[in-house]
């Protein structure tokens, strides 16, 4: 483990604030930053070079976690010591990764989604591990941006961050923003806006998703708003059941137009 004598343990007042950013959006808002928890997590937001500003590591952690928290010392960054009580109670699983690193937000707007032409646009995203999928496959399928509309989970959240296995940061999100106008901004662009919808839809290989694309995902439950600006509805044809879960199906349409991107080259 690196070297944390006991003056290099987090304090009382250390280790209140970081179960606060873990468990409350409005204290991470506040300061403009978030915890990553868990050494996939935290060695993801090292290999893009996000800025991290505190690292607390537990006297129990595994090889990994120490491995992880020394890289991250190694930038010059402070690290704490969190005895086992504390690294229990810090975490917000049943089985907290008692390694955890604070990093600063990228809090990205509309002027953010220039030059893309792969994006996913979540209206009413509630579910963090929904969230965090998307993220993934945004990644995987080489979009660029995910935008969580307001009224969408924090994408800060500790289980959206988790669920993405560090893809939050392989990819701009912008969110908070009315989904009206990131569609209206997309628009503007030249960028196709194509909502995701259970039934009534074209078929995905039925459009050109080689041009610029925004897939559309609605809320879990009540689907799209139908007066948001669109110019076509895709669904996925299904041989049974009634529509797929909201991150199986963006990862879906994410997935045939980059089949289509590639058998285009």
């Amino acid at each position: 483990m690196p070297s944390t004598p006991p003056e290099q343990f987090a304090t009382k007042a250390e280790i209140k604030r970081l179960k606060a950013l873990l468990r409350e959006r409005r204290a991470r808002d506040a300061e403009g930053v978030f915890v990553c928890e868990g050494p996939r997590v935290i060695a993801a937001a090292l290999d893009h070079g996000v800025e991290l500003l505190e690292c607390y590591v537990g006297v129990d952690a595994t090889a990994d976690m120490r491995a992880v928290a020394e890289r991250v010392a190694a930038t010059g960054v402070p690290l704490r010591g969190l005895d086992t009580y504390a690294g229990a109670r810090v975490g917000d699983t049943t089985t907290p990764q008692p390694v955890f690193a604070i990093a600063a937000m990228q809090r990205l707007g509309p002027d953010s989604l220039g030059g893309l032409d792969l994006a996913l646009v979540a209206t009413r995203l509630g579910d963090p591990g929904n969230a965090g999928t998307l993220m993934r496959s945004a990644a995987a399928a080489g979009a660029q941006v995910i935008v969580l509309g307001k009224g969408s989970v924090d994408a800060y959240n500790p289980k959206v961050v988790r669920a993405s296995a560090g893809a939050c940061f392989a990819v701009r999100i912008v969110e908070g923003e009315p989904a009206m106008e990131i569609l209206e901004a997309l628009g503007a662009q030249g960028v196709s806006c194509l909502g995701a919808t259970a039934a009534g839809g074209s078929a995905p290989e039925t459009f050109d998703l080689r041009a610029p694309t925004a897939f559309v995902l609605g809320h879990e439950t009540q689907g799209i708003d139908p007066d948001l600006p669109l110019d076509g509805a895709v669904t996925i044809p299904m041989a049974a059941g009634e529509s797929l879960n909201v991150a199986m199906a963006g990862t879906a349409l994410l997935f045939e137009a980059a089949r289509q991107r590639r058998t285009s080259q």
